[in-house]
């Protein structure tokens, strides 16, 4: 039987919680791995409550979570007191959300469960406690390196109907352009090309890598950067036997024909990357983290606080996060 999937509370005052009694209460309706919730059951239970969810929670440990999963939601504590109320996280938020995080890492290396799949976290809160990550990916990098690795963490978001890539990740455009370099384009589509074969079972990956300005340029008169830096990564690829595309116009790279060209578009800055997918598949987008010895899943949607503690919160995101990060574990072959 599979291990089970680590899930993270992620920030207890959000969502997380009520996608996560949503995502299990849909389990044998479509047929969802075992998943086992790590945080602090009491908080949970009254989620449950505050939903008017008629849900029982049993504690135990991941090895448990198989056997538990079919009749209860699996609960691993975390020793973590989580008792922020929907939409109004407390003191008790930051600490809460960091220990999942690190015990869903440990469990996952350690061999108890097969992936990591983390809730949404609210970094405005963790930065008051003195988080110093920009987010979820830099977060788990630190907690995977060891004396002899140092992650370099990719972000992929992917849809049935579209996976892109951004270079540059959380940084302002003008800090997005100090950045980007040959190198830094390179590196990051060979893990993309390497996370492609080893996790999605595609043995020869297709990339299309994006201008960086509008009409990739035109030949330098737009802007010389995707001939002096994208273009030469790409060349440079190519070199080494990939097959990679570019740079190419951003603004005809996501149209319907377009996509069927590529198994992955590599962009240069956030939102060249996030704004076509989230367009195209904002509900089932899944945020997956590449180029950790792990396997990390995420819904691709924030911690949404005017919602959370009502009906209104859609675990469907969450549950592609799951689906995804158990068929990854299945097609794995490094």
């Amino acid at each position: 039987m599979p291990k089970p999937l680590a899930l993270t509370s992620g920030e207890p005052a959000g969502i997380g919680p009520d996608i996560t009694l949503q995502a299990w209460l849909r389990r044998d309706e479509l047929k969802l791995p075992a998943f086992y919730w790590l945080g602090d059951a009491a908080s949970l239970d009254r989620r449950a409550k505050v939903l008017g969810l008629n849900i029982r929670l049993v504690e135990g440990g991941p090895e448990d979570a198989n056997e538990i999963f079919p009749h209860a939601l699996p609960v691993v504590p975390t020793g973590h007191v989580a008792s922020a109320r929907p939409g109004h996280p407390d003191d008790s938020s930051a600490g809460a959300a960091l220990a999942s995080i690190r015990q869903a890492v440990k469990d996952v290396t350690d061999g108890r469960a097969s992936a990591v799949v983390t809730n949404p976290i609210a970094k405005n809160v963790l930065y008051r406690a003195g988080f110093r990550h920009p987010g979820h990916t830099e977060y788990l990098a630190e907690l995977a390196a060891t004396k002899n690795f140092t992650p370099q963490p990719v972000m992929m978001l992917w849809s049935p109907a579209l996976a892109v890539v951004p270079v540059t990740i959380h940084v302002s455009l003008r800090e997005a352009l100090a950045q980007l370099s040959s190198e830094l384009i390179a590196t990051t589509a060979r893990i993309v090309v390497a996370g492609l074969k080893s996790y999605f079972g595609i043995a020869h990956p297709r990339l299309a890598v994006s201008g960086l300005n509008p009409h990739a340029g035109e030949d330098g008169s737009l802007g010389a950067e995707d001939k002096t830096i994208v273009a030469p990564a790409v060349d440079l690829l190519r070199g080494e036997g990939l097959d990679v595309r570019g740079p190419l116009p951003a603004d005809t790279m996501f149209h319907e024909a377009a996509r069927q060209s590529y198994d992955c578009a590599i962009c240069m800055y956030h939102d060249q990357a996030l704004i076509p997918i989230k367009t195209l598949a904002f509900e089932d987008a899944v945020n997956v983290t590449l180029g950790l010895p792990f396997i990390r899943t995420s819904p691709d949607h924030g911690t949404a606080f005017d919602i959370a503690g009502t009906d209104k919160p859609n675990p469907s995101s969450l549950i592609a996060a799951l689906r995804l990060a158990a068929r990854m574990a299945a097609t794995k072959t490094t």
